[in-house]
């Protein structure tokens, strides 16, 4: 009898001092998974802002793609018209060369005017013709320039983009826990 008397003591007892130490167990869980759950939510908050910042400089990045190819497109054309503009250039200045070999063999005087019409008119088309090269040279050495500078920016926002995938794949730089 005193061995059930003290079983029962027993087993009506541990409850009791079970209850009591569950109460404060219990609230140190909750605190711990309501501090990581804050932790969590901080973290999701750090990595939407910075996914939100490498969509916008995808963005950027893509625009500035095409204001590189816009300007590589437009130094093409203008290498294209100052190589236009030399070899006409060049072709004038031949057929005055020509002209003037022509006219030292001339022996009719009506011919020699014709010819030296032709040359003055020539040259004046040789004058006309540098000043359209020198025009393109301008414009060529503008539109490389312009290109220059579009790399630039592209090439600074390739180096934030690195910058921001390095930051979002080294989790010590993710949270400042």
């Amino acid at each position: 009898m005193r061995r059930a008397l003290f079983f029962i003591l027993l087993v009506s007892g541990i409850p009791g001092a079970t209850f009591g130490q569950t109460a404060s167990s219990d609230s140190q869980t909750l605190q711990a998974l309501l501090t990581e759950v804050r932790e969590l939510r901080q973290d999701l908050r750090i990595s939407l802002a910075r996914i939100q910042g490498a969509q916008v400089l995808l963005s950027r990045l893509q625009t500035q793609q095409g204001s590189v190819t816009r300007a590589s497109e437009r130094l093409n054309d203008d290498r294209s018209k100052l190589a236009d503009a030399q070899a006409n250039q060049k072709h004038v200045a031949g057929r005055i060369k020509e002209l003037e070999d022509t006219l030292s063999a001339e022996q009719n005087l009506a011919q020699q005017k014709d010819l030296r019409d032709m040359i003055n008119h020539s040259k004046s088309e040789l004058e006309a013709s540098t000043d359209v090269e020198q025009q393109r040279q301008a414009t060529e050495i503008e539109a490389a320039q312009q290109l220059r500078t579009e790399q630039d920016k592209l090439n600074a926002l390739e180096i934030q983009l690195d910058d921001l995938v390095r930051k979002l794949g080294n989790p010590s730089e993710r949270s400042t826990r």
